[in-house]
């Protein structure tokens, strides 16, 4: 009988080294048929724009256009149909380095792709793409954060394009994340379900429901802790609402609810928790926790004279209900501009632009 057992066991581990080393394989033959694909749609892209649409042929670069995808459709079927081509020109026009292409096509799909490449903006595409790469999404979950306008709501897109730049770069060459490629203003919370008016602690409860779907929202990389912390100093008893540690920074996040504005007091509170958490909760290895405050509305002013960002905090929004996204876009892209003149009048010694008050940082 045992001689019998060995047998199925000995079977069983061979069965599922065989169906690891299939499965391995498909996959990587997947992968490289999926690279080559695209680096010949960029090549497709590549001479049309050159050839075609560049030269003293350009009026007619439509109808060639229509004509060359009639009789690449006819002998070789899907995938070259007019809006196809175009897009493969529009790879070409957005990623003319062939290395930048090498590299994206090692990480991304076609279809990851055909996603990112409409975006007008530089920076806006390389977030996505290197998001994309570093936290591994499916092209479902790129085309929610796209439509969540992810990129505006995230700290880097109000820093100086140069700024901005250089993050991206880091994270393209050491998969380095920083602070600002994770931090988000406002959260979108719509899914907590919670009516015009409700507690502090009614916030809580409905994210702690919600836990999975409030992880997404904050970002990959997350991991919950606990919540009303208890924070012992001298004779005093603090509560730090939720802690988190987030894997790619190597922190400990705190994070804490407030139901109306921002206000000038919630700074001290939260460098009280930091600096108790990196005393008594920091490991090795580790660097300083971060904080976020998380309000229903903000007071830019405040926030800017009181230089959070040099203590480790981010003040953030958060909205229960989802806006008409133009509403949101037009709110988003006001303050990416308000943020970016302040930081450059800030360099340059000038005096800031007005703030809205209540607006977003």
């Amino acid at each position: 009988m045992s001689d019998e057992l060995e047998i199925i066991q000995s079977d069983a581990g061979l069965v599922a080294d065989v169906r690891s080393m299939i499965e391995q394989t498909r996959e990587g033959v997947a992968r490289t048929i999926n690279a080559g694909m695209t680096l010949l749609y960029w090549r497709i892209g590549k001479r049309i724009q050159t050839e075609v649409l560049n030269n003293e042929r350009a009026e007619y670069g439509k109808e060639i256009v229509q004509s060359l995808s009639a009789q690449l459709s006819e002998e070789f079927g899907r995938g070259f149909g007019r809006r196809s081509l175009f897009n493969m020109v529009r790879f070409a026009e957005v990623y003319p380095d062939p290395q930048i292409v090498q590299s994206l096509i090692a990480q991304l799909s076609w279809t990851h792709l055909q996603r990112i490449i409409p975006l007008k903006d530089d920076l806006q595409r390389d977030f996505y793409a290197e998001m994309c790469r570093i936290e591994r999404w499916s092209t479902r979950t790129l085309v929610k954060k796209i439509d969540s306008m992810l990129y505006e709501r995230t700290a880097i897109s109000k820093k100086p394009e140069e700024v901005a730049k250089a993050e991206l770069a880091a994270l393209r060459s050491e998969d380095q994340l920083s602070p600002d490629l994770v931090f988000r203003d406002p959260y979108i919370l719509d899914f907590l379900g919670l009516k015009d008016r409700y507690l502090e602690k009614d916030l809580e409860d409905a994210i702690l429901r919600e836990l999975e779907t409030f992880l997404l929202e904050l970002g990959s990389g997350f991991a919950f802790l606990g919540r009303q912390t208890r924070i012992q100093i001298d004779s005093d008893d603090f509560y730090l609402d939720l802690l988190f540690y987030h894997r790619s920074l190597k922190r400990l996040i705190a994070i804490d609810l407030k139901l109306g504005d921002f206000k000038a007091e919630y700074k001290g509170q939260m460098e009280l928790y930091l600096r108790w958490l990196a005393k008594h909760e920091q490991q090795p290895g580790e660097d300083p926790p971060l904080g976020i405050i998380l309000c229903a509305g903000k007071k830019t002013e405040q926030i800017e004279l009181l230089e959070l960002d040099q203590s480790g905090i981010h003040v953030a929004e958060y909205l229960t209900a989802l806006p008409p996204r133009e509403l949101l876009k037009q709110k988003l892209h006001a303050a990416i501009e308000i943020s970016r003149a302040r930081l450059e009048a800030k360099e340059g010694g000038h005096s800031c632009p007005p703030s809205e008050e209540g607006g977003s940082a």
